[in-house]
């Protein structure tokens, strides 16, 4: 059920994007309440349903599914019937098949002068990298995401989830509300381009403008904060401690000083004084938690108003108190999986989550 006061409970998107990006901002107004329709292959599908029923659900959950060979001129008028009568179309293809496809902006506003169309590809519509391949990894390089340095023993590592990917849904998402609410005041649609790395480099553009001047000495750049790192236990677990502000550097010392008298050092009572021995700072805390297990530190720094977080494993995390009561993860019934529910919390309310996972061409198989 949609509450009355959802401006996109009657809002309608085709969805004939594939994999992350243009599905997950697909998915977040649909958690808003826009209808989305699917469109697939007709046999293949979106070609994330290869990686199991959990990875098609992650980013589809409550979409209808249409299966249509834009290829051929049936599935070409079809397509453009469902457009006729919505506010959107995202698509994830190269820059230049959907014209190719007879679907372009020019073709989908011929039949719905007000249709919004939501082009999400690598590079964007133009520039000399438009018609490059390349997935979130790609992009991370090419926007500066490893040109920032950040720890003192610094190394080059891939993210555990597919940031710039997330970031360009997020923009494609914002976009698409805008437009299609301009769209309804003012009867005119429009073309949006979104580029994945457009979307990465807007997050990274500043650290690395930074670090231009310490290329040479990348432990020296303001970024690299010997407090504010990763730490291994003795138990070969991680902690991660997030200490900015000079406060908390004052907690810990009077915490762990008598143990661990280093902590209190006149040379590391500034931020500025830590930051001219990042080396011995972060050694000398490194040094400090692999003293004792993960657990142990957990209970020392429970009721200390110190940044402590232990790194959780996968198995903990869906578990922990907080993210319990928080309810953003749930479990659908009769699902091994889970849904995610939109991360935001409206004091009105937010439409029931939709937990039907549609077959390929199957509509709402509900």
């Amino acid at each position: 059920m949609k509450p009355e006061w959802s401006c996109l409970k009657d809002v309608t998107i085709i969805d004939a994007s594939q994999l992350l990006p243009g599905p997950h901002a697909c998915s977040l107004l649909r958690q808003l309440g826009a209808d989305v329709i699917k469109v697939e292959q007709p046999g293949s599908g979106d070609s994330i349903r290869q990686l199991g029923p959990a990875a098609y659900a992650q980013f589809n959950r409550g979409k209808q599914s249409i299966a249509l060979d834009l290829k051929t001129d049936a599935g070409r008028e079809a397509f453009l019937e469902l457009a006729r009568n919505a506010d959107a179309v995202v698509e994830g293809f190269r820059p230049g098949v959907m014209k190719r496809l007879g679907l372009d902006y020019a073709a989908l506003a011929a039949v719905n002068p007000a249709i919004v169309l939501c082009s999400v590809s690598g590079f964007g519509q133009t520039g000399p990298y438009a018609s490059h391949a390349g997935h979130d990894l790609n992009y991370l390089a090419l926007a500066g995401y490893w040109a920032t340095p950040v720890q003192v023993h610094d190394k080059v590592s891939r993210p555990r989830v597919r940031v710039s990917d997330y970031a360009a849904s997020g923009y494609a998402a914002l976009s698409l509300a805008v437009a299609i609410m301009s769209a309804r005041q003012h009867g005119r649609g429009q073309h949006l381009d979104v580029s994945i790395h457009d979307a990465i480099l807007s997050w990274t553009a500043h650290g690395a403008w930074a670090a231009r001047g310490h290329e040479a000495a990348p432990q020296e750049s303001p970024t690299v904060m010997p407090e504010n790192d990763l730490f291994e236990t003795r138990d070969g677990r991680h902690l991660a401690m997030g200490i900015l502000e000079n406060k908390f550097w004052v907690n810990l010392g009077e915490a762990l000083g008598e143990k661990f008298p280093a902590l209190r050092d006149p040379r590391y009572a500034t931020r500025a004084g830590r930051y001219g021995h990042k080396l011995a700072v972060n050694d000398l805390l490194a040094a400090m938690f692999r003293t004792r297990d993960l657990a142990e530190w957990e209970a020392f720094f429970g009721p200390l108003d110190i940044p402590f977080s232990p790194v959780l494993g996968a198995g903990e995390l869906f578990e922990d108190a907080h993210v319990r009561a928080r309810g953003v993860v749930r479990r659908p019934a009769g699902e091994d999986g889970i849904a995610v529910n939109f991360p935001v919390g409206f004091s009105l309310g937010l439409p029931e989550g939709d937990d039907f996972v549609a077959g390929l061409g199957k509509g709402t198989a509900r």
